[in-house]
Protein backbone atom coordinates (compact mmCIF):
# COMPACT_ATOMS: atom_id res chain seq x y z
CA UNK A 1 0.00 0.00 0.00
CA UNK A 2 1.10 3.52 -1.02
CA UNK A 3 -0.17 6.27 1.02
CA UNK A 4 0.50 10.20 -0.40
CA UNK A 5 0.33 12.88 1.66
CA UNK A 6 0.70 16.61 -0.17
CA UNK A 7 2.40 18.92 2.22
CA UNK A 8 0.08 21.55 4.10
CA UNK A 9 -0.49 25.17 3.38
CA UNK A 10 1.92 27.35 3.26
CA UNK A 11 1.78 31.41 3.06
CA UNK A 12 2.27 31.32 -0.67
CA UNK A 13 0.32 27.78 -1.68
CA UNK A 14 -2.35 28.69 -4.39
CA UNK A 15 -0.91 32.32 -5.13
CA UNK A 16 2.32 31.83 -7.11
CA UNK A 17 4.10 29.05 -8.73
CA UNK A 18 6.44 26.97 -6.09
CA UNK A 19 9.99 29.37 -5.11
CA UNK A 20 13.11 27.87 -6.45
CA UNK A 21 14.90 26.47 -3.38
CA UNK A 22 13.54 25.10 -0.07
CA UNK A 23 10.67 27.42 -0.16
CA UNK A 24 8.38 28.84 2.65
CA UNK A 25 7.67 26.12 5.88
CA UNK A 26 3.81 25.41 6.64
CA UNK A 27 1.61 28.05 8.03
CA UNK A 28 -0.18 27.70 11.06
CA UNK A 29 -3.25 26.07 8.81
CA UNK A 30 -0.98 23.80 7.13
CA UNK A 31 0.73 22.74 10.30
CA UNK A 32 -2.81 21.74 11.54
CA UNK A 33 -3.68 20.07 8.61
CA UNK A 34 -0.53 17.69 8.93
CA UNK A 35 -1.63 16.76 12.47
CA UNK A 36 -5.16 15.79 11.45
CA UNK A 37 -3.47 13.92 8.46
CA UNK A 38 -1.26 11.93 10.86
CA UNK A 39 -3.95 11.47 13.28
CA UNK A 40 -6.30 10.13 10.36
CA UNK A 41 -3.59 7.65 9.17
CA UNK A 42 -3.18 6.41 12.62
CA UNK A 43 -6.95 5.57 12.33
CA UNK A 44 -6.50 3.50 9.90
CA UNK A 45 -3.22 1.10 10.98
CA UNK A 46 -5.76 -1.41 12.09
CA UNK A 47 -6.91 -1.62 8.30
CA UNK A 48 -3.91 -1.01 6.81
CA UNK A 49 -0.57 -3.10 6.25
CA UNK A 50 2.18 -2.51 8.82
CA UNK A 51 3.60 1.04 7.73
CA UNK A 52 7.31 0.56 7.13
CA UNK A 53 8.73 3.79 6.18
CA UNK A 54 8.04 7.11 6.06
CA UNK A 55 9.63 9.38 2.68
CA UNK A 56 9.71 12.74 1.82
CA UNK A 57 10.64 15.63 -0.56
CA UNK A 58 13.51 18.06 1.04
CA UNK A 59 11.25 20.86 0.35
CA UNK A 60 10.67 23.10 3.60
CA UNK A 61 6.73 22.70 3.86
CA UNK A 62 7.16 18.51 2.88
CA UNK A 63 10.18 18.06 5.44
CA UNK A 64 7.75 20.03 8.20
CA UNK A 65 4.60 18.29 6.75
CA UNK A 66 6.36 15.01 7.58
CA UNK A 67 7.97 15.63 11.02
CA UNK A 68 4.61 16.14 12.64
CA UNK A 69 3.38 12.79 10.69
CA UNK A 70 6.15 11.27 12.12
CA UNK A 71 6.00 12.44 15.43
CA UNK A 72 2.23 11.37 15.39
CA UNK A 73 3.11 7.88 14.23
CA UNK A 74 6.48 7.35 15.46
CA UNK A 75 7.81 7.23 12.33
CA UNK A 76 11.42 8.85 11.33
CA UNK A 77 11.12 10.76 7.63
CA UNK A 78 13.68 9.93 5.39
CA UNK A 79 14.18 12.93 2.28
CA UNK A 80 14.54 11.91 -1.33
CA UNK A 81 15.17 14.31 -3.71
CA UNK A 82 12.93 12.32 -6.77
CA UNK A 83 10.11 13.47 -4.16
CA UNK A 84 10.15 16.99 -5.12
CA UNK A 85 8.06 19.17 -6.82
CA UNK A 86 8.26 19.93 -10.96
CA UNK A 87 10.97 22.18 -11.43
CA UNK A 88 9.18 25.61 -12.84
CA UNK A 89 12.74 27.32 -13.46
CA UNK A 90 12.26 30.31 -14.57
CA UNK A 91 8.21 30.78 -13.34
CA UNK A 92 9.43 29.75 -10.07
CA UNK A 93 8.19 31.87 -7.47
CA UNK A 94 5.97 34.51 -9.79
CA UNK A 95 2.74 34.64 -9.13
CA UNK A 96 -0.40 32.67 -10.95
CA UNK A 97 -2.15 35.54 -11.90
CA UNK A 98 0.65 36.69 -13.89
CA UNK A 99 1.47 33.48 -15.28
CA UNK A 100 -2.34 32.75 -16.45
CA UNK A 101 -1.51 35.38 -18.94
CA UNK A 102 1.22 33.94 -20.66
CA UNK A 103 0.37 32.05 -24.08
CA UNK A 104 1.91 28.76 -22.58
CA UNK A 105 -0.80 28.48 -20.00
CA UNK A 106 -3.14 26.88 -21.73
CA UNK A 107 -0.73 23.96 -23.00
CA UNK A 108 0.33 23.93 -19.17
CA UNK A 109 -3.42 23.18 -18.63
CA UNK A 110 -4.65 20.95 -21.43
CA UNK A 111 -0.77 19.22 -23.21
CA UNK A 112 1.13 19.37 -20.15
CA UNK A 113 2.62 16.04 -21.58
CA UNK A 114 4.22 18.21 -24.32
CA UNK A 115 5.20 21.01 -21.69
CA UNK A 116 8.31 22.19 -20.37
CA UNK A 117 8.91 24.89 -17.70
CA UNK A 118 11.32 27.94 -19.41
CA UNK A 119 15.11 26.66 -18.20
CA UNK A 120 12.98 24.03 -16.04
CA UNK A 121 11.97 20.59 -15.80
CA UNK A 122 9.02 19.01 -18.54
CA UNK A 123 6.25 17.39 -16.92
CA UNK A 124 6.13 14.25 -18.83
CA UNK A 125 10.21 13.64 -17.22
CA UNK A 126 8.31 15.01 -13.41
CA UNK A 127 5.86 12.08 -13.76
CA UNK A 128 8.43 9.27 -14.83
CA UNK A 129 10.66 10.82 -12.04
CA UNK A 130 7.55 10.41 -9.57
CA UNK A 131 6.25 6.97 -10.88
CA UNK A 132 9.75 5.54 -10.96
CA UNK A 133 10.03 6.54 -7.47
CA UNK A 134 7.22 5.06 -5.86
CA UNK A 135 7.63 2.08 -7.81
CA UNK A 136 11.07 1.67 -5.97
CA UNK A 137 9.48 2.42 -2.56
CA UNK A 138 6.73 -0.26 -3.20
CA UNK A 139 9.17 -2.70 -3.97
CA UNK A 140 11.30 -2.39 -1.30
CA UNK A 141 8.46 -2.63 1.62
CA UNK A 142 6.71 -5.56 0.17
CA UNK A 143 3.35 -6.33 2.29
CA UNK A 144 3.71 -3.19 4.32
CA UNK A 145 2.42 0.32 3.62
CA UNK A 146 4.85 3.29 2.66
CA UNK A 147 3.90 6.39 3.68
CA UNK A 148 5.51 9.57 1.16
CA UNK A 149 4.79 13.40 1.83
CA UNK A 150 5.30 15.56 -1.78
CA UNK A 151 3.33 17.87 -3.77
CA UNK A 152 -0.23 18.36 -5.38
CA UNK A 153 1.26 18.15 -9.41
CA UNK A 154 3.76 14.97 -8.56
CA UNK A 155 0.72 13.38 -6.57
CA UNK A 156 -1.63 13.58 -9.19
CA UNK A 157 0.82 12.83 -12.12
CA UNK A 158 1.22 8.94 -10.26
CA UNK A 159 -2.08 8.88 -9.53
CA UNK A 160 -3.12 9.53 -12.97
CA UNK A 161 -0.23 6.85 -14.11
CA UNK A 162 -2.10 4.01 -11.44
CA UNK A 163 -5.65 4.82 -13.11
CA UNK A 164 -4.29 4.50 -16.47
CA UNK A 165 -5.38 8.41 -17.27
CA UNK A 166 -3.01 10.07 -19.88
CA UNK A 167 -0.63 12.91 -18.40
CA UNK A 168 -3.01 15.54 -20.39
CA UNK A 169 -5.64 14.75 -18.03
CA UNK A 170 -4.06 14.74 -14.65
CA UNK A 171 -4.99 18.34 -13.92
CA UNK A 172 -8.58 16.83 -13.49
CA UNK A 173 -7.38 15.38 -10.30
CA UNK A 174 -7.80 17.04 -6.89
CA UNK A 175 -5.15 16.68 -4.86
CA UNK A 176 -6.04 19.73 -1.65
CA UNK A 177 -3.24 20.53 1.08
CA UNK A 178 -2.84 17.91 3.86
CA UNK A 179 -4.74 15.26 1.90
CA UNK A 180 -4.04 11.79 2.02
CA UNK A 181 -4.43 9.51 -1.66
CA UNK A 182 -3.52 5.66 -1.38
CA UNK A 183 -2.54 3.18 -4.40
CA UNK A 184 -2.87 -0.75 -3.79
CA UNK A 185 -0.10 -2.29 -5.59
CA UNK A 186 -1.53 -5.66 -6.31
CA UNK A 187 -1.39 -8.03 -9.42
CA UNK A 188 -1.66 -7.72 -11.98
CA UNK A 189 -2.43 -4.03 -12.25
CA UNK A 190 -2.71 -0.97 -9.24
CA UNK A 191 -6.23 -0.06 -7.45
CA UNK A 192 -6.73 3.54 -6.51
CA UNK A 193 -8.66 3.21 -3.29
CA UNK A 194 -8.56 6.91 -2.11
CA UNK A 195 -7.82 10.26 -3.87
CA UNK A 196 -7.45 13.60 -1.93
CA UNK A 197 -8.94 12.76 1.75
CA UNK A 198 -9.57 15.33 4.34
CA UNK A 199 -11.72 13.82 6.43
CA UNK A 200 -14.54 16.74 6.07
CA UNK A 201 -17.74 15.39 6.08
CA UNK A 202 -16.93 11.94 5.20
CA UNK A 203 -16.67 8.31 6.72
CA UNK A 204 -13.79 7.07 7.26
CA UNK A 205 -12.37 5.53 4.20
CA UNK A 206 -12.00 1.50 3.84
CA UNK A 207 -8.46 0.90 2.17
CA UNK A 208 -9.07 -2.38 0.57
CA UNK A 209 -8.65 -2.97 -2.42
CA UNK A 210 -11.35 -4.25 -4.56
CA UNK A 211 -10.79 -7.21 -6.49
CA UNK A 212 -11.52 -7.07 -10.24
CA UNK A 213 -12.02 -10.59 -10.54
CA UNK A 214 -14.83 -10.69 -7.82
CA UNK A 215 -16.19 -7.77 -7.42
CA UNK A 216 -19.39 -7.44 -9.02
CA UNK A 217 -20.55 -4.82 -11.01
CA UNK A 218 -23.04 -2.16 -9.28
Amino acid sequence: MLLMVRHGLTPTTGREMPEPGPGPGLSEDGRKQAEEAGQHISSWRGSLPPIGALYCSPLTRTRETAGILGKVLDLTPVERLDLVDCNAGDWAGTPLKDLVKKPEWPTVMHYPSGFRFPGGEAIRDMQARLVAAMHELVKSYPGQTVLAVSHADPIKSVLADALGVHLDLFQRIVVSPGSVSAISYGDPSPSVVLVNWTGTGSEAPKLVAQDAKTEGRR
